[in-house]
């Protein structure tokens, strides 16, 4: 893939759309150009780490093991997320790890030093950025209190109901690329897989979702966030 290629993937972006010629030239932004395979690490055990990541294409798990050596998923990450050192804080990642999941994947990434060079030059970037991480920051929150307060079924239709993308969310039904499996499911809204696949099954025979292999389909959203009891 040439430059110019490179440069038009780096720009999708509702952050990195906003960097001029010459911050991208000094920040050497295509050299931080990254391909990741599908399944690779990023990273793995990131107590260290001193860098940031913009996903551009494809999907990212991120995680941690814990001390029997299970899987414990976090969060599966989408184009136009932020991961790695997002707090621009060192030394706090203890055992997290990134994954690219199920698919090539695109990122491009910074180091921290550089990162806060950046937004010392354009606080206009740094207001942008610090929105970005509290929208973040929101959707962990807000995943926590589905996992607290609400039953199974509801904690499976809410979760559909968050990765529907926010600028198309008044259309009544939606087409997603579907990168997940009952599992990724499960793990993320705290249930087992045969139960996902009970309550997905359910959802399809009524007509509300259709899955597959490749695609997810949101028939009605309204009646979708209403069942979810999204406030």
């Amino acid at each position: 893939m040439d430059e110019q290629a490179q440069m038009l993937i780096i720009r999708r972006n509702d952050f990195l759309d906003k960097l001029t010629k010459e911050n991208y030239e000094t920040l050497n932004v295509l050299h931080n150009y990254i391909i990741a395979d599908k399944d690779a690490y990023i990273y793995f055990d990131a107590q260290f780490l001193n860098k940031l990541y913009f996903v551009k294409e494809g999907f990212v798990k991120v995680g941690v093991v814990d001390d029997e050596g299970n899987e414990l998923i976090k969060d599966i990450l989408r184009p136009g997320d932020v991961f790695g050192q997002f707090m621009l804080e060192r030394k706090n990642m203890l055992g997290e790890f990134a994954q690219a999941h199920r698919c090539e994947t695109i990122l491009c990434s910074f180091t921290l030093d550089d990162f806060e060079k950046l937004l010392a030059l354009r606080p206009d970037l740094a207001i942008v950025f610090s929105r970005k991480i509290g929208q973040k920051l929101k959707r962990i929150e807000h995943r926590l209190l589905n996992l607290l307060q609400r039953d199974v079924r509801t904690r499976v239709l809410y979760f559909f109901y968050t990765i529907l993308p926010q600028e198309v969310i008044k259309e009544n039904t939606i087409k997603l690329a579907n990168y997940l499996t009952h599992d990724d499911i499960a793990r993320l809204t705290g249930t087992s897989r045969q139960t996902v696949t009970t309550v997905v099954n359910q959802l399809q025979e009524e007509g509300l979702i259709t899955i597959d292999r490749k695609s997810i389909v949101i028939h009605d959203v309204n009646l979708l966030q209403k069942l979810a009891k999204v406030g």
